[in-house]
């Protein structure tokens, strides 16, 4: 599966569009890790369990994502999407979102 943000593939023409994908996972705060943070808060620098964390739900997202795209058999995945937004005070979700295409060799290739 081609995963990319922009409208084409280089190489490629879009044979079919198959529609709108998307995959979401909902990451919730931890205790040990936010007296982590509060404690960090005191001295600066970056919050690593909470980077690390986001990452993961990052690609989970796309994960799902890409299991939605292939269920509808497509083979990329272009003008792909991230947001992330808060669900509670201590609650995230990120989605990831594009459009699930088929593809063709360009003739110029």
């Amino acid at each position: 599966m081609i995963i990319v943000t922009t409208d084409f593939i280089p190489g490629y023409e879009i044979k079919e569009l198959k529609g709108f994908v998307r995959g979401s996972t909902v990451q919730s705060k931890h205790i040990g890790r936010d007296i982590m943070a509060g404690l960090k808060n005191l001295v600066g620098g970056e919050i690593t369990d909470y980077t690390n964390m986001m990452d993961q739900a990052r690609q989970q997202a796309i994960g799902r994502m890409i299991e939605h795209g292939e269920s509808k058999g497509a083979d990329a995945v272009i003008a792909v999407r991230l947001e992330t937004s808060s669900i509670s005070s201590s609650a995230s979700e990120i989605m990831a979102y594009g459009t699930a295409v088929t593809l063709n060799p360009s003739p110029s290739n």
